[in-house]
């Protein structure tokens, strides 16, 4: 995709028609018109910091881009408190975690699409809205406002439930207010949004603030048809979603051979794909057995030949797979950063059928208590052949641990004793045979030939020395692991050794506090257990 102008050299002409491209519906047109021929639109855009942003946001991404192309100055709003009062969508405890994910997120989307960040303003409604003058003015609207307009202006937006809370019937009012306190012209949204934007109009010139401009884009179905959810799984393709994902959810999505209603598909094609890769055709690619590749330099070509059933389905579906991964892939690997990893697990904890927050951690390597030890004593166990009986230095203040393992057939006692080894510590303790073990030794391990290699932390390591996951390094690991949660199993599935003999996890090294790695002596590519 070819960067983005700026609008220095475009016409008052061009730059109108451009904010409205593809909109449903403008409220305040001629304001548009006015302030054009004086000086470039200020509009804002807002998302609540709830759930995880998905593919469907690449529609309001498309239109910022426009905006951008006409000059306008644009000013994104992560409205954390609007997340919090719309029935408790984002805990209070997760405000600021969920903030930067959709900083990070939003930012990797505009990039994929040729945005330049430096057109843009970032900011976050609890910056401004915990502000004593804006307080005043919640007030002041408060006094203002009835309980049927507040609840009517809502009424698609936030939550409804029976018994409504007081935070539902605030939220319109401190959307209002962020037109003032944000100091622009316009509000975009979703259509959706229309009964908000209309209880502005209303109420903004009663605290003697003007009416602004609000620009609306129409709703696109989700791929099951509807609208495109972050609660309904099925409905949408998260930005970090596998190209294997992809594939299976768009598999599974609606598109009727010759229905042109409720077909997320064709409405993602001409609201997200076609304006941004308005460059170059798009093309359906085919067998030449069904007529070989056909090129599409407008929706209505492509909409008059799904429709006919000249374009089938399955072809369809197969082109955006292509393009919607062309969008994904910089995203995708812009969270391959371990840092950012973590971002998301913090940001998105496990949740009850309700919503809620379960009190269990998400099974990540930050659970894990890996340190280095050293074996002090080791003894064959005295009712098993193939166990060693070992006391190891893990740097507890309680003294060693007995450590009971599997090594006796495979690794000689002499290469053991006395040896820096790496080892899980929170693991229950479990009796072997009779004796209790308190910890397990990490080894790389081959099953044909059969070869077994405890892994060695970097020279200069010392017994107690915490050993992490790249990106993992300010991890509180659990006290104990539970059982029955299965998270050492789940981790250790990912845990492998590198072909330069690495321990890593899904690709992550494994390092200490110094970033130096923990390594086996010769097996690559093999499973650490």
């Amino acid at each position: 995709m070819a960067g983005l102008m700026n609008g220095d050299h475009v016409s008052p002409q061009t730059k109108l028609e451009l904010i409205k491209r593809n909109l449903q519906e403008v409220l305040g047109e001629d304001k548009i018109t006015e302030i054009l021929k004086e000086r470039d639109l200020k509009i804002y855009w807002g998302t609540a910091t709830t759930g995880k942003p998905h593919v469907a946001y690449f529609v309001p991404m498309s239109k910022i881009a426009d905006f951008l192309k006409a000059g306008c100055e644009v000013t994104i709003l992560f409205a954390d408190l609007h997340a919090y009062l719309d029935n408790m969508k984002a805990p209070w405890e997760l405000l600021d975690l969920r903030e930067k994910y959709y900083e990070t997120v939003i930012k990797a989307m505009l990039e994929s699409i040729g945005v330049p960040l430096e057109k843009l303003t970032f900011v976050r409604g609890s910056d401004y809205q915990l502000t004593k003058e804006y307080t005043l003015d919640v007030y002041r609207l408060a006094s203002l406002v009835t309980e049927h307009d507040a609840k009517k202006a809502g009424a698609e937006v936030v939550k409804q439930v029976e018994h409504p809370f007081l935070s539902s019937l605030m939220y319109p009012g401190l959307q209002a207010l962020d037109e003032e306190y944000l100091k622009v012209d316009a509000q975009f949204g979703g259509v959706d949004q229309r009964k908000i934007f209309t209880f502005s109009e209303k109420y903004l010139p009663q605290l003697g603030y003007a009416k602004r401009i609000h620009l609306m884009n129409p709703m696109v179905p989700g791929l099951t048809g509807g609208k495109m959810s972050s609660s309904l799984e099925d409905s949408k393709i998260d930005l970090l979603d596998t190209p294997s994902s992809v594939k299976k959810k768009l598999k599974k999505a609606f598109c009727e051979p010759g229905n042109l209603e409720e077909n997320g598909v064709l409405a993602f094609v001409k609201h997200v794909l076609l304006p941004l890769f308005k460059n170059e055709d798009f093309v359906v690619q085919r067998d030449e057995a069904n007529g070989g590749n056909v090129n599409y330099k407008d929706y209505a070509a492509l909409e008059a030949d799904f429709r006919s059933l000249k374009l089938h389905p399955g072809d369809l579906k197969a082109s955006v797979e292509s393009y919607l991964n062309r969008l994904l892939d910089p995203i995708r690997k812009k969270f391959e950063n371990p840092e950012l990893k973590k971002l998301a697990e913090r940001a998105y904890p496990p949740t009850n059928k309700k919503g809620k927050l379960v009190s269990e951690a998400p099974i990540s390597p930050a659970r894990l208590d890996i340190r280095v030890g050293k074996i002090i004593e080791i003894e064959k166990h005295p009712d098993a052949d193939s166990l060693y009986v070992s006391k190891v230095d893990l740097g507890d203040a309680s003294g060693p641990r007995t450590v009971v393992s599997g090594l006796a057939k495979t690794v000689p006692r002499e290469e053991l004793d006395g040896r820096t080894v790496i080892a899980l510590c929170n693991l229950k303790p479990a009796k072997m045979r009779g004796v209790e073990s308190q910890a397990m030794i990490l080894c790389a391990s081959r099953e044909e030939p059969q070869k077994v290699e405890p892994l060695s932390p970097p020279e200069g390591s010392k017994p107690g020395d915490r050993v992490f996951v790249e990106g993992y390094e300010d991890s509180q690991p659990d006290e104990q692991l539970n059982p029955k949660k299965k998270v050492w199993e789940t981790l250790q599935a990912d845990l492998r050794t590198s072909d330069k003999c690495v321990a890593q996890w899904q690709g992550n090294n494994l390092v200490v506090s110094s970033g130096q790695t923990v390594t086996c002596q010769s097996l690559k590519g093999v499973p650490v257990k």
